[in-house]
């Protein structure tokens, strides 16, 4: 459930470089989207209802949720920062509305315009980047 993207070390150098990079809502709002991430998991059921769905369920919005925020500790900008916030609240809703905690996928065929070199692939790969959805933002193509 992506969860969010903007993670939090218990080391307390991580602390003072946080407090000087973030204002002091931007930091609220961040830890308080990663303890919403965290109850949302807590409370999770799987749409099947099989309880091994659930747990597996669970775990992945944990670890991605983890894995995402630490990844971007490091922000500074308050831009990117925006962003990452916008994409965490946009998952979230997603995937409690659709009930399913997984990326959305896009439904774009990967280069199916294109060739394998040249303008057009440059121009499929643009197109690509500029359709790839806000929920998505930090999710990487396979």
């Amino acid at each position: 459930m992506t969860t969010a993207r903007l993670g939090f070390g218990k080391q307390p150098s991580c602390k003072k470089q946080f407090s000087a990079q973030m204002t002091t809502s931007t930091r609220k709002s961040v830890l308080s989207l990663y303890m919403r991430v965290f109850r949302i998991a807590r409370t999770w059921q799987a749409q099947s209802g099989v309880p091994s769905d659930t747990d597996t369920e669970k775990k992945y919005i944990v670890q991605e949720a983890r894995t995402l925020f630490r990844q971007n500790q490091q922000l500074a900008d308050p831009v990117l920062i925006k962003r990452c916030i916008e994409e965490c609240e946009a998952r979230i809703e997603i995937g409690i509305h659709y009930r399913n905690p997984y990326p959305r996928a896009t439904y774009l065929p990967p280069l199916g315009l294109a060739t394998q070199k040249g303008r057009k692939l440059r121009a499929q790969q643009r197109l690509r980047k500029q359709a790839k959805p806000v929920y998505l933002e930090s999710h990487d193509e396979t």
